[in-house]
């Protein structure tokens, strides 16, 4: 089985005039610039297609009605049909949920986006409601045969990175709880982390703790999946977090991180960039793809 996580930056399917289109893969606060648009959800599509993945773990999806208009219309095209799709309502106030799309079914799929801190038996720290649900969007639990995947997006550090910090700490202590505990299981964490690279105490330390970080077995100076432009820094917020049994079943997978799919201003990255990327945009998104595969599951 091959698995890619990717942050799509804002999938979301407007409407205009009688007219759907995708916004493009940009955020809210930069220029609209709509002629990108286009061309940005056809690298979103290209660099899906490059991983090959039988499992596309999806972040910032507005919903499935999205998600449906960018298979359709994009991704099919050039990748061939993900006939499993699914992009269930988060907590996320702006509607950018996570989603997958695989191409073998799954057993079972359960969203945690209603999960109470009450409900996995401890308090939330100071700052954060007791009744307010734990994950900013969501995690999606999936299992495949033997596989548990779970597809998350923890809460970005602004406006207030110390309460974020809190934030994502429970978050990821709350993944932990949910992980599988019999001896063996095969589990997987990826997405979106939103981990800063900056010193002291790491929020997602509790997941770390438990599982083994999968990009940490690639060179130092491929593991970066994200380029902030306004300060010139590269930063790896998106994570594989796989069970120790996992990892010692595959002792020799090693994630690969594409990003042909970032603006030229990232700096080289691995791999040519895709034809009709700009030094900015268009781009397929903020972040780069990340892929893995577990050979016989």
């Amino acid at each position: 089985m091959r698995i890619a996580s990717l942050n799509l930056q804002n999938l979301r399917l407007l409407r205009h005039g009688g007219r759907a289109h995708l916004h493009g893969a940009r955020d809210r606060d930069e220029p609209a610039l709509p002629e990108h648009d286009e061309p940005d959800r056809r690298l979103t599509a290209g660099l899906l297609a490059a991983t090959g993945a039988d499992v596309l773990a999806l972040q910032e999806v507005f919903d499935a009605e999205s998600l449906d208009f960018f298979h359709d219309h994009y991704l099919a095209p050039v990748a061939g049909p993900y006939r499993n799709r699914l992009c269930l309502p988060g907590n996320d106030g702006r509607g950018l949920d996570v989603a997958v799309m695989a191409r073998r079914d799954w057993d079972d799929a359960t969203s945690h986006a209603a999960l109470l801190p009450g409900d996995l038996g401890f308090a939330p720290p100071a700052g954060i409601a007791h009744d307010l649900p734990i994950f900013r969007r969501d995690c999606l639990e999936l299992c495949f045969g033997r596989l548990t995947v779970f597809v998350v997006h923890f809460k970005a550090p602004p406006p207030d990175p110390a309460l974020s910090w809190k934030v994502r700490r429970l978050e990821a202590e709350a993944v932990r709880r949910l992980l599988p505990s019999e001896p063996g299981a095969l589990w997987l964490v990826i997405g979106d982390l939103n981990e800063p690279r900056e010193e002291g105490p790491r929020a997602v330390a509790p997941l770390e703790a438990v599982g083994v970080d999968l990009g940490l077995r690639m060179p130092e100076r491929d593991r970066w999946t994200y380029f902030e432009p306004h300060v010139g820094e590269h930063h790896r917020p998106d994570a594989l977090i796989a069970s120790p049994a996992l990892a010692q079943r595959y002792p020799d997978v090693v994630p690969r991180v594409l990003h042909r799919g970032l603006g030229h201003e990232a700096g080289p990255g691995r791999g040519a960039r895709l034809s009709g990327v700009g030094e900015h945009r268009p781009h397929a998104s903020d972040h780069a793809a990340l892929v893995v595969e577990f050979l016989g599951l």
